[in-house]
């Protein structure tokens, strides 16, 4: 059938309407492109790929293919995110610097580890030596403590771990555990988050410390010793038979008078009759004034409680009763016992709070060690136990 003019005029508008539609589809299919461009390139961290015009035609499995695309990298980051803890972002937007001192820890200190066996979440962690002498003498010693008194106990924890490593059977699962056990241990993590903001002033102070004293021990006849060290003594430290077994020549008594300033010097513990018949499994007369006599060692601890006929080492009464110090005095009132004690710790080897005494008025941690440890010197660990050093 012939068109007339009029239709074909219809057609002609009809036609151009469809490519200006087109030019319009394909106009808005570009900027979806470069829009998803833009999306994936923020997610995955990639450059926007160039547009190709000459082979670009969107079809629908082009745009079903990007949009794939799209779900498979966008939304697991968007299923990760609101899982993400407040304390890992925090930790993520704080800049963590290095100190001077533990950059030369990471890069120098690999030679010998640590395998510590963790209380909490019973696993063995690895940890370079003098990384862990750090978390040692940041957990054992407080951080206001004068900084010789703290080398000075980096110089003890060093040689404990060093003593017990060389000795150790191959079977342990772990040389040491983060407990007083052996010696209190806290990780990187755990000293930010108990300090809080004081973390870098306080680890810089530790640095410090540990790195003065870097790769020395304390030894006695060329032998690593096994360096005892406690709180706050009565004034006196113990010689180490009168509270352990073995006398050994190193861990003698000697004066110690700056211990009167620490805040564990005095104490005072109320136990009822019962209480202590508990803990000390005996039967005590009742309505009665017990019989108390006691027997004391060379530095004033008690060697040896009678107490209404039963036996006991000063040693067994502190650790069944929890006292703080074996020195310690009885008072009777009625059907309770009153227990005064002088000193915090076992007593045997460095005063904690001696040191720190000693090094307010000026002596330095070699001076400290040698005075509460006697006839020692300090040496290099290389030299003294290479064969640990090339394990």
């Amino acid at each position: 059938m012939k068109k007339s003019k009029e239709e074909d005029a219809l057609l002609k508008n009809r036609k151009n309407s469809m490519k200006q539609i087109q030019k319009l589809k394909k106009k808005k299919a570009a900027s979806k492109y470069h829009s998803l461009q833009r999306r994936l390139s923020t997610v995955s961290n990639m450059k926007p790929l160039p547009m190709n015009r000459g082979s670009l035609k969107w079809k629908y499995p082009a745009v079903f293919l990007f949009t794939i695309s799209f779900l498979i990298l966008a939304v697991p980051t968007l299923v990760v995110l609101p899982f993400i803890s407040s304390t890992e972002v925090l930790s993520q937007s704080i800049e963590h610097k290095q100190t001077p001192e533990q950059e030369e820890v990471l890069v120098d200190d690999s030679a010998v580890e640590v395998a510590v066996m963790r209380a909490q979440s019973e696993v063995v962690e690895n940890v370079p030596l003098e990384t862990y002498v750090m978390g040692v003498v940041a957990s054992e010693m407080p951080i206001e403590f004068e900084t010789e008194a703290l080398k000075a106990q980096a110089l003890a924890a060093r040689t404990y771990i060093v003593n017990k490593m060389m000795y150790q059977t191959e079977e342990a699962a772990s040389n040491v555990t983060d407990t007083i056990q052996d010696q209190v241990y806290n990780d990187d993590a755990e000293l930010r988050a108990k300090w809080g903001k004081n973390y870098q002033k306080n680890m810089e102070k530790i640095s410090e410390a540990v790195m003065s004293t870097k790769g020395k021990i304390i030894t006695y006849k060329d032998k690593p010793i096994d360096p005892q060290f406690f709180s706050t003594s009565n004034g006196y430290t113990e010689n180490s038979e009168d509270y352990y077994v073995n006398e050994i020549p190193y861990l003698r008594s000697v004066p110690s008078p700056w211990d009167e300033a620490s805040p564990y010097y005095l104490d005072q513990e109320v136990y009822s009759l019962e209480q202590v018949e508990e803990a000390l499994g005996i039967d005590l007369p009742a309505e009665k004034k017990l019989t108390i006599d006691v027997t004391r060692t060379e530095s004033n601890r008690v060697d040896e409680l009678n107490l209404a006929g039963n036996a006991f080492s000063g040693r067994e009464v502190r650790e069944k009763l929890q006292l703080r110090s074996s020195d310690f005095t009885i008072e009777q009132k009625n059907d309770y016992l009153i227990f005064t004690t002088k000193g915090n710790g076992h007593g045997v080897g460095m005063s904690q709070y001696g040191a720190n005494g000693m090094a307010k008025e000026g002596k330095t941690y070699e001076d400290i060690v040698k005075y509460y440890y006697k006839d020692v010197e300090l040496s290099n660990l290389d030299d003294t136990v290479p064969a640990l050093v090339m394990q």
